[in-house]
Parts: structure tokens; sequence; C-alpha cells
């Protein structure tokens, strides 16, 4: 992989000139690091050159790490040399904070139209395969036996209540006068199960199991295209936001799990809203910070820790999501953390590359403190309020406990949130001490490669076939219908080779765009190794699918590496485009060949066998 460097934002600029002007040139080599970029505070400087990441569109849509000549950031004699107005100290700093790619993305009607044509066209593909026969099988399958019937429940009696023993049967029969009005114990929060109420509510009712599975499938979808434009604002390029695109419609794990009504989907929906929420607060606050740092520099006053930055919107935008995140499962309180930390040292690299000194407690200071109580504090608002219908049901479980045990539980929280903190004690300690076992329970470190997926469903109705039966179901002696919630291999294989590259970049050159793809990754698969010893289940992988595309079509662009004017360089990256196009290319007909084992499809027994490539598959 041969390139320029990738664009930083780690490096501390030369202090303003004598006239308070913008910080002053270095030398030409220094120059070509100024572009954004991550770095965790008090690394050392780089000293090595890492590829960028570029395509072969024009300049709205690549991200080309300019070689210090071309970069604008001249002194004296160049602009002179160039016959060209000076860089104003806005520009020259904004060109620091975000590059040149990432400025001119949106500067063309033509590259905003096709930043939305192309994901949009991606995101109908992948509905496509979300909602293709959506209602097969009409059985409960796996969790949906609790999380559907809850739904239901919910909007009957706005509350989560029992059922009859052995009530799936009614229920998929379109009865339901097995719920009853007792209170069950649930050990999740409210958002999923209403989102899932709200399908069935606008789609059918429970007569139709399209209707059970609407909202999952709507969900899904809508995820494909915003993997997409968070690639195109991450990477800055159109072409690497829809390969990330392409490469999330197509996996096993977030195509089963758009097809099925389990809690986890909308789990990996809200924490990817919340990302491209912080993304878009990252780009904005450089805006902010380079109008507002130019006006003091040209005024010749201090830089200190740097002004302020005002109300951030798309940073509550991204509470509110976290919010929602935590109240479909707690294992969104992870991104919380990591996405809080990341955040802050976008932030503080900020106020570094414009010159600010103790940029690090600056970033404290001047946003860190604020986004502490805007992300946690918001959060835990939104998350308060999921409970709401809870709180409004004295029926709910455990909603009269506080007034049913007056001295006992946190005696200075009134009644209602006394009986809350008591539930979810008691859902805590029911999620760490579960250790049921299960032939699917699959240890964390395995998920990186899928090598135990989840079987959902595999009907004895249709694998007991056998002669003429078999025949008409499947065109074969016997047959399968099979749900397994198995990521594609080859993404989740190449995938597992990238992150390890973008672990030596975010470490070796501190591209925060390698930070930014390992973050997801880090804050839905690390936490389950506190976990060995109770069940979980490789699906809930679903939950960083779109960091594992992202993290692949960010080594893939490093692969293909910025255009090279030399002849041999040019022929160099025409084959690694080919090479890369050839690996996305594989995906898609992976994805395609497991389709059927992944939509419920009656297919015959040796065309299951078949896709099971690993015997830990089966």
């Amino acid at each position: 992989m041969s390139g320029v460097p990738p664009a930083t934002d780690d490096d501390v600029p030369a202090a303003p000139d004598a006239e308070g002007g913008p910080p002053a040139r270095r030398d030409q080599a220094a120059e070509a690091d100024e572009h954004p970029g991550t770095a965790a505070p008090g690394w050392p400087a780089r000293d090595a050159a890492a590829p960028g990441l570029v395509t072969d569109e024009p300049v709205a849509d690549t991200l080309v790490a300019t070689d210090a000549s071309d970069d604008g950031a001249t002194d004296g004699a160049d602009e002179d040399e160039d016959d060209g107005p000076p860089e104003s100290t806005h520009d020259r700093l904004l060109r620091r904070l975000l590059g040149d790619a990432a400025i001119a993305l949106d500067a063309t009607r033509r590259a905003r139209v096709l930043g939305w044509v192309l994901p949009l066209a991606v995101m109908v593909f992948g509905g496509i395969l979300r909602f293709l026969h959506l209602g097969t099988p009409h059985q409960l399958v796996f969790d949906e036996t609790y999380y559907v019937k809850d739904a239901w429940s919910l909007l009957q009696n706005g509350y989560e209540a029992n059922w009859d023993e052995n009530a799936n049967p009614q229920f998929e029969a379109g009865d339901g006068s097995a719920l009853r009005t007792d209170a069950e114990y649930v050990v999740h929060p409210l958002v999923g199960k209403w989102l899932i109420a709200l399908g069935m509510h606008l789609g059918g009712g429970m007569d139709s199991s399209t209707a059970w599975r609407l909202s999952a499938a709507v969900f899904g979808t809508i995820a494909v295209l915003m993997v997409g434009r968070i690639g195109r604002r991450l990477f800055a390029s159109t072409a690497w936001g829809t390969v990330a695109a392409v490469l999330f419609a197509l996996d096993g794990q977030a195509i089963v799990m758009s097809r099925i009504s389990l809690l986890d989907g909308f789990l990996m929906f809200f924490v990817l809203a919340a990302f491209g929420f912080l993304l878009l607060d990252r780009e904005q606050a450089r805006r902010r910070l380079a109008e507002r740092t130019a006006v003091l520099l040209d005024a010749g006053h201090e830089l200190g820790y740097g002004p302020g930055l005002g109300m951030r919107w798309w940073r509550l935008a991204a509470a509110v999501s976290l919010g929602l995140a935590c109240g479909t499962k707690w294992s969104g309180i992870y991104f919380l953390a990591v996405f809080g930390i990341l955040t802050v040292v976008w932030d503080m690299t900020a106020r570094r590359a414009v010159g600010v000194h103790p940029w690090a407690w600056a970033g404290v200071v001047k946003d860190g403190i604020v986004a502490g109580v805007v992300l946690v504090g918001g959060t835990f608002v939104v998350y308060l309020s999921t409970w709401a219908t809870w709180f409004t049901h004295p029926q709910a479980w455990g909603r009269q406990w506080a007034a049913e045990n007056p001295g006992q539980g946190v005696q200075w929280l009134p009644e209602s949130l006394r009986s809350l903190w008591k539930y979810h004690q008691d859902m805590w300690a029911f999620h760490t001490g579960l250790s049921t076992p299960h032939d699917y329970s699959a240890h964390p470190l395995g998920w990186i490669v899928q090598w135990r997926p989840t079987s959902f469903y595999y009907p004895t109705e249709i694998s007991g076939l056998t002669g003429q039966q078999a025949v008409d179901a499947c065109g074969a002696s016997s047959c399968s219908q099979p749900i397994v919630a198995l990521g594609n291999p080859l993404l989740w294989w190449a995938a597992s080779a990238a992150i390890l590259v973008a672990v030596v970049w975010m470490l070796r050159y501190r591209d925060w765009r390698a930070a930014a793809v390992l973050s997801g990754i880090a804050a839905g698969w690390l936490p389950w190794f506190q976990y060995p010893h109770r069940t979980i289940f490789t699906f809930y992988s679903v939950v960083f699918v779109p960091w594992i595309a992202l993290t692949l079509a960010y080594v893939l662009s490093l692969i293909v590496g910025p255009p090279d004017p030399d002849p041999r360089g040019q022929r160099s990256r025409r084959g690694a485009i080919i090479a890369v196009s050839a690996v996305v290319a594989l995906v898609v007909i992976a994805g395609l060949f497991f389709y059927p084992v992944w939509s419920g499809w009656v297919i015959s027994y040796d065309e299951w066998h078949a896709r099971m490539w690993l015997r830990s598959w089966i």
C-alpha cells in the first residue's frame, strides 16, 4: 500500500505570528500533516507516512491528503508565486481542521445528489432483501415468543402481562384470549417492544406475521442508508460510503435481525444514529472553532483555551439516541462510554490543531464537562422517560414494590423511583447471573469470525417430510427451512483482518478514521468478555455490524491508495482497484448465496448443508 500521509488533526500548529494572524507555516514536510485526523493526547509525533483514503471521483467525493505544495497554507513567497489572494485565517484553519475533501464534499450539486442517490439505491436493494416474504414463517421464531407477545400485551394492557401456557399456537392463529392481566416479570426495558407494537398496530395486528416484524424490517432497512451516509461523511467519499452500505446490506446478521422481531436490531439502529450525530457534531464544531478562532487571531487577541462553541444540537441528538438505545437494551451504555470519550478527544485534537497550547486541559474545560452533562444527563433523562407507561400503570411488574415494602430500598427516593430502582437491581442480577445451558451459546471470542452462529428456526415439519411431500416442497428427497443468524462469512473474515490493520493505522499513524471505525466494535464486542460465565449468543454481534462494514471499507480504501502521476504507480493502483472490487463482489455473491438460510426459504437438505461450511455452524 503506497500513498501520502492520511489527513490528521493531531499536530500542534506553530504559534500565531506577531500580527496575530494564522499559525505560521512550518516546513513543507510537516505541512501535509495539518489536515484533520485523530490522536490520543500526548502521543509522539508521527515518524512515518501512511496511505491516504482516495477515490477516482471528482474532488467533492474524494479523500486525498494533499501534498504540501497544494494545501493552500502557503507563506508569502508562495502567495506571490501563485499570484493569488492570500488565504484568510478562517480558511486556513478550516483546512487544517477538516481537510480539503471534507470541505468540498457537498460543494457541487452533482456531489450532493450522488451523495443521496447512491446510498438510497443500496437501501432499496437492502430493503428488498429484508422485506421479501417477511411474514415467512407464520410462526413465532426464537425469542419472538417473548418480545412479540409482550408487544401485543403493551398494546392491549399498557404493560407486559402473562400468557396462558402454550399460548403460541393461539397467538399465531390470531386469537389473543390467552393474554392475562397479571404482570409478567421482564428483564429488558420497553423501547424495542413498543416499536414492535407500533408495527403490529400499523401493519395488521396479531393476525399478520408481517406486522410482527414490520418495525424490525423498517429500522433495518433505514440502517443501510445510515451506513452509506455515515461512511460518506467519515471517509469524505461517496464511493467508499456506498461500498460500506453494500457490505452492510448483504450481511446475514443484519438481514436476519431485520426479519425477526428481537430487540438487538433496534439497539443497533439507535447506537448507529448516535454515531452519525456525533460525526455531524464533529464537523459543525470544527467549523465553529475555525470561525471563532480566526476572529480572535485576526483581532490580535490571545488564544488562551480557545473560544467556546455554543450549544451543540447534534450532540444532544446523540444523547437522545443513546437514551433510546439504553431503553431498548442496557448494553447501549457501553456505546455511551466509548462515544463520549471519542467525541471529547476529537475536541481536544481540534483545539490542538488551531494552536491552543494547553489543548488537553482546554478540551476538558471548554468541551468535556459540557459534553459529559449533555451526553450522560441527556441519556439518563431519555432513558427514564422510556419507562413512562410503567409509571402510569399500577399493575405493571414491580410498580407497587415500594408501597408494599415501605421500610426497604433507597428511602430518599420517591416511592415510584424506589420501586423502579429495585426492579433494576433484580434485572441486573438476572442478566449477570444468567447461565442456562443452550446449544447455541457462544463465547464472544468467536463472534468476530462467526464461529458459532445461532440457529433460530429449523422446523421438523419440513425436515421430516419424505417421499412425494418432500419433492413437492423442495424438489428433493429431504428438505430444510433454516433461519440461521450467521454473518456473511466473507465479510466477517475479511473484516477480522481489517480490524488488525485499522488498529495499526490508529496507533502508528493516528488516523482518526481508524479510531472511529473501531469505536463501535470496541463498544459492542469487548464488554461481553466480562461475562464468559453467562449464556450469550453470537447474534448479539449485530449491534456492531455497521462498524464491521465501515472497517473493511476503510482498509480497502487504504489498499487502493491515492492517485499516482507516475505510470507505474497508476498501473499498480488499477491493480489494487481490481483486487478491491473483486473482494466486494465476492462479499455480494456470498450474501446472495447464503440468503436462503437467512430468510427461511424451503430448500433441499443438500442445499442447506452446502452452506454449512463449518461443523460449528450446525
